[in-house]
């Protein structure tokens, strides 16, 4: 398939637009202005960009996906998410925003020692390149599958784009392509349900009673089995965690944080991006339903995705061949309606699948094919201009997570590495420094396209993510946690601790690859959590009692704000 040339235009003109942005927000005078935006924005901006910026193309499609094929329980992550905002609105926020902080990790130091703090922004720095090639990388896979435009191509042109624009503006512009960003991706799911509620018979009751008819657990499962996927436990506990760090320990939130004009305002913006998410998951997940209950009423549809990954006997697909030919015997009389011996593949795949929409969907799931469901979806019915806007909508989720996570990158190597470490390395003038920052912003930005490049040979991208965010997120909330909540946690402790975790982490993801990903975040948390305390109870340099306050939440509240 290719773009419909009103389709084209849709996405070129988007993505002018964004540039356009950058450029007009390109007289970035001072470090002030590009790293936090002179410290003025609003909560509905800040709010917005938070929420654009920590929602990707592989939550875009990871969502519907999930619902298409055998669970809703994936939205009990909105339930945790609401869960750990007290958190984040009255001790994260508050923390920053009295000490001043220019980045999280400078928290650290104050806490602890300047080798947690460059310890903690080391795990970040890892932790979001290695993410924005995951989102990137997820976005191309959507893209090319709806466009028929390869996947370098587009991981190349989202990444120079959002580079380009990220070097122009500095955050203003970040932030404000990231709530234009937002619009694009929240009206794109409102049209897509709109349309599938039409095409579905009965509408909306008759979706509701086709997607629950004789189907158990959809909603809830407390399995603890580690292997069950989407266990609600499992949801619940990893996305609880997993959103704590996203928002309270991650800089690409911080520094929208450290942007709005005073912490009140970082706090509205923080209830508006739950708000948004209010609106884009329980969408998503409608549509996951809505794509169920459309072929399940037109289950033929769904199969020129089935022959397009089964008649290939070589390569990838040709295991998926040999289970297909399997089940309906080699010479194709083995089932009902498959015909004789001499039929053609594609004669075969046609004739078993003919009136058997469960099989349809079952061998949809065997052979992991349900993300394209919705890229089958759009293909069929969106009229040309909109398949435009749902790619425009694809490509606004994952640059939001590109220009965030490039630019974050770069505060963190200058505040935390560069300026710290290093000061005499600082520009002695302002355009020296402007010239250093979009150097780095190029170089980090080139990193994380290059890898994106390469994550599809590492498997299937959503548990790549979860694998990523467990490994090196986890540690680093614990961090966080072990500073503001136990006192009695020493720099050694929680250094040593948190390395040792993230390894035991990475360990235990590999001796457990059947596991739902989502508990390998309890894993790395509470591993690393453990392993700090046992840590600071040694007699080690580093775990001696500090003379003065040890700057816990509660200290850090008692104490006047810093100048």
């Amino acid at each position: 398939m290719t773009l419909h040339p009103l389709d084209l235009a849709v996405v070129l003109g988007y993505l002018a637009i964004t540039l356009g942005l950058g450029f007009a927000m390109r007289k970035q005078s001072s470090r002030e202005e590009f790293f936090a935006a002179g410290r003025s924005m609003g909560r509905i901006t800040v709010g917005l960009s938070v929420m654009a910026t920590l929602f990707s193309a592989n939550s875009f499609v990871m969502y519907p996906s999930a619902a298409y094929s055998n669970s809703l329980r994936v939205g009990m992550a909105l339930v945790a998410f609401w869960m750990m905002a007290p958190v984040v609105v009255w001790v994260f926020i508050p923390v920053y925003s009295k000490l001043n902080c220019r980045t999280a990790y400078e928290y650290l130091e104050m806490r602890f020692h300047v080798s947690v703090r460059c310890l903690a922004s080391a795990l970040f720095i890892l932790l979001r390149i290695a993410w924005m090639a995951a989102a990137t990388y997820a976005a191309s896979v959507a893209i090319s599958g709806i466009s028929g435009i390869g996947q370098y191509v587009i991981i190349i042109s989202l990444g120079a784009v959002a580079i380009a624009y990220t070097m122009l503006g500095g955050l203003r512009a970040v932030m404000w392509t990231d709530v234009l960003q937002f619009f694009v991706f929240a009206g794109t799911i409102v049209f897509a349900l709109g349309l599938l509620i039409s095409q579905s018979e009965g509408g909306v009751s008759g979706i509701m009673s086709t997607y629950f008819a004789d189907r158990d657990n959809l909603l809830f499962d407390f399995s603890l089995d580690p292997t069950v996927q989407f266990g609600t436990i499992a949801i619940l506990l990893g996305s609880f965690l997993e959103g704590l760090s996203a928002f309270g320990a991650d800089q690409v939130a911080v520094q929208r944080y450290i942007a709005a004009k005073d912490a009140r305002t970082s706090q509205w913006g923080f209830g508006i991006n739950l708000l948004g998410m209010a609106v884009v998951l329980p969408g998503l997940l409608l549509i996951g339903m809505g794509l169920f209950s459309f072929f399940h009423q037109q289950p033929g549809v769904l199969v020129p995705v089935l022959l397009s990954e089964l008649q290939d006997p070589q390569g990838d697909a040709a295991q998926k061949h040999a289970v297909f030919l399997a089940s309906v015997g080699d010479s194709g009389d083995s089932q009902e309606g498959t015909g004789a011996p001499d039929m053609s593949f594609e004669q075969k795949v046609n004739g078993y699948y003919q009136n058997r929409p469960d099989q349809v969907r079952a061998d949809m799931l065997r052979f992991k094919l349900q993300d394209q469901a919705l890229s089958q979806f759009v293909r069929m019915k969106f009229p040309p201009g909109v398949v435009g806007l749902l790619v425009a909508a694809l490509m606004a989720a994952t640059m939001s997570s590109i220009d965030s996570g490039i630019h974050s990158v770069t505060t963190a190597v200058i505040i935390d590495f560069r300026d710290r470490l290093f000061p005499h390395l600082r520009p002695k003038t302002d355009a020296g420094e402007m010239l250093s920052a979009r150097c780095l912003v190029l170089i980090i930005g080139a990193l994380a396209i290059t890898l994106a490049c390469f994550v599809g040979q590492l498997g299937d991208v959503f548990t790549v993510a979860k694998k990523t965010v467990g490994a090196f997120a986890a540690p680093l909330l614990a961090v966080f946690v072990l500073g503001l909540f136990i006192p009695r946690a020493r720099t050694t402790g929680v250094f040593f601790g948190t390395w040792i975790g993230a390894a035991f982490t990475l360990w235990w993801m590999n001796q457990n690859p059947d596991w739902f990903a989502m508990w390998f975040f309890p894993v790395g948390f509470f591993g690393s959590v453990g392993l700090a305390l046992v840590l600071s109870m040694l007699p080690l340099p580093g775990n001696e009692p500090t003379d003065g306050p040890s700057l816990t939440f509660w200290e850090v509240k008692r104490r006047p704000p810093r100048s």
